[in-house]
């Protein structure tokens, strides 16, 4: 019953292909994928992962090739407007945003020259591979500047003299450094977004999507969250629940021949740092333990 296995576009390589893999692993999902191999399969969920090149996600899930697509915001937001300067509607449906590859889409100058906001842009050249999303940066700031679109090699583009400046996506900025340009105005931030198919699923289909999103949200909840316990005075209960991190509710449990002291069980949807645990016990609190959280449904 192949119809009736979901199918989910990835990136091929690049910064995403990884950490959408190790969310699928995290979801529960065992596959299998030769060497090279542009398809993997789904052995205990009717799930197929497809290698694809990220430019193409969109398009394979608006045209309904694929169910889901795992995607970066970027590559998204410069097909819905490639897509309405074309007089056609972005058809795909995001669905879940993702707590990975965040990056921004950045104008960067050479070093040693002078930015003074957009205007400084009129009449430059600006080289990129991201041009709608740059015309349409430029065209809210009412600036007049020449698109230069290239396929890649990006950040060499002004030491070619084909460009004055560039825009480019930035994460850590080392590629910046590396070709002596200076970031200094954010485009567009992004990250990972799940997006699926605008036509409806059979149930069954339907059914897995919904148990997939579960899981996601699942997984994400885990990513930072942590699992306390300790002891403390009943006297105190008051200013320990202000003192953990995201926590909803605590669970309050007596101790036994302790009739003034209790147990506290929570799960902190924060980082909980050393200054967390001194601040804790100053308030009264010992015996504190703190653990990783591996799996949570809501």
């Amino acid at each position: 019953m192949d119809e009736l296995r979901l199918k989910l576009a990835i990136q091929k390589s690049g910064r995403l292909t990884d950490p959408s893999l190790d969310l699928l692993l995290r979801c529960g999902l065992k596959i299998s994928r030769g060497k090279d191999q542009l398809m993997a399969y789904g052995e205990n969920m009717p799930l197929d992962v497809l290698f694809v090149r990220d430019d193409d996600i969109p398009d394979l899930v608006q045209e309904d090739v694929c169910d889901l697509g795992l995607v970066g915001r970027n590559v998204l937001e410069e097909k819905r407007l490639e897509l309405a300067a074309r007089g056609h509607p972005a058809r795909f449906q995001p669905v879940r945003t993702l707590d990975f590859g965040r990056c921004r889409l950045a104008l960067a100058v050479p070093e040693g020259t002078a930015f003074e906001g957009p205007r400084t842009l009129r009449g430059k050249r600006i080289a990129t591979t991201y041009p709608f999303l740059l015309e349409n940066y430029l065209r809210e700031r009412d600036v007049a500047a020449e698109i230069v679109t290239l396929s890649g090699a990006v950040e060499i583009a002004p030491r070619l003299g084909r460009a004055d400046l560039i825009c480019d996506l930035v994460s850590t900025g080392s590629t910046l450094q590396a070709n002596h340009l200076r970031e200094v105005e954010t485009v567009l931030e992004s990250h990972a977004v799940l997006i699926r198919t605008p036509l409806g699923l059979p149930p069954v289909k339907d059914e897995w999507v919904q148990r997939l999103l579960m899981r996601i949200d699942g997984v994400q909840q885990v990513r930072e969250s942590k699992y306390i316990m300790l002891h403390a005075p009943r006297a105190a209960l008051g200013e320990i629940r202000k003192l953990l991190p995201g926590s909803e509710s605590p669970t309050i449990i007596p101790l036994e021949g302790f009739p003034d002291r209790v147990a506290i069980h929570a799960v902190c949807r924060e980082n909980v740092f050393w200054e967390t645990l001194e601040s804790l016990k100053k308030a009264g609190a010992s015996a504190l333990l703190v653990l990783p959280v591996e799996k949570m449904l809501a």
